[in-house]
């Protein structure tokens, strides 16, 4: 199928105006990732000792209350996912979804999402907004960003996350979406590793020995399908520190006592650099449906997963402002 492009339509506003409301968007995206869980967690529990200590008590009795709900689909709403900052958003880089294939809503697929980048800012954009215009080239297609689960425990952070269709990238949560037709589990595979090596320029995924999302579609019969975010490297600059240095090493550790990887980074001071960004969706790939996948049967639609990353880099690469001589490494 050809290729079909989608972007959320322009604000009629023009020239100054238009670029302020683009970089307070931007700017409200990162603050809420930075510190939008730490702020609303430290303020609870601030209330807890004034004269509003009901608030946080009636809080947490509902979070309690409610706990298994990010693992039982969340509380999609349309509404937050179409608001008009996400407009400015997507045009402050701008963000583009390219659709190369049909993907019917009679099935559920998992969408392997590269590279990781700093935010992922073109997998957010893309699959958490409807900035891009996800529901228009997919119609009748939900789809659900996956992420550590350990956010879905911070007040009012879940709440809002669930808003957007994002879940917990937790088997129970994992089984619940791809059980039923019509979701569309993102995945970001290389993860936090990834993000430690992202530089303008390069194009290396961490892919070779993450099989977990193939065993899991297979245990479902979810379509297979790769996603690359051309640009997602070019918009922020990172301090990189050479394997097996000291650095490094801690950088590593804190990552796998926590999930997050620490790092130095900038663009536009803590925002990102206005450096275009194009989420290219390729084709599905048909996986049988397995609930004890052998080994063998996991190595086999790995490769042929990797494979048609390869060729949906080789494909598209030059259209997206990447030499024709680039290779995309798989490690």
């Amino acid at each position: 199928a050809g290729a079909s492009w989608s972007r959320a339509p322009s604000s009629r506003m023009t020239g100054a105006l238009k670029k302020h409301l683009e970089l307070l968007s931007v700017f409200q995206w990162v603050m809420t990732f930075l510190f939008f869980g730490a702020f609303f967690t430290s303020l609870l529990f601030y209330l807890l000792f004034t004269r509003l200590w009901a608030v946080s008590v009636l809080y947490f009795v509902w979070w309690v209350l409610d706990r298994d709900t990010p693992e039982r689909g969340g509380r999609r709403s349309d509404w937050m996912r179409r608001w008009r900052v996400w407009r400015h958003l997507t045009d402050y880089y701008p963000v583009k979804l390219v659709k190369t294939a049909v993907l019917p809503p009679d099935r559920s697929y998992v969408l392997g999402s590269h590279p990781h980048g700093i935010m992922c800012a073109g997998a957010a954009a893309a699959f958490c907004t409807e900035g891009p215009g996800f529901s228009r080239l997919f119609p009748g297609l939900r789809p659900s960003l996956a992420l550590l689960a350990g956010l879905f425990r911070l007040p009012l952070y879940r709440e809002y996350m669930m808003g957007f269709g994002m879940c917990p990238v937790s088997r129970p949560s994992l089984d619940f979406l791809l059980a039923r037709p019509g979701n569309a589990v993102v995945i970001v595979v290389g993860g936090a590793a990834e993000s430690l090596d992202c530089a303008p320029g390069q194009h290396r995924v961490t892919l070779r020995h993450r099989t977990g999302f193939v065993r899991l579609a297979l245990q479902h019969g979810s379509a297979l399908v790769p996603v690359y975010s051309f640009g997602e490297n070019e918009v922020f600059r990172q301090l990189v520190f050479p394997p097996g240095s000291r650095l490094r090493h801690l950088q590593l550790r804190f990552k796998d006592l926590t999930g997050f990887a620490p790092c130095l980074f900038w663009g536009r001071g803590p925002l990102p650099l206005p450096s275009p960004i194009t989420v290219v969706v390729g084709s599905p790939i048909p996986v049988p449906r397995r609930p004890h996948p052998t080994q063998a049967e996991v190595a086999h639609y790995h490769g042929l997963y990797v494979e048609q990353l390869r060729q949906l880099f080789d494909r598209h690469k030059v259209s997206c402002g990447v030499p024709a001589s680039c290779r995309l490494s798989v490690v």
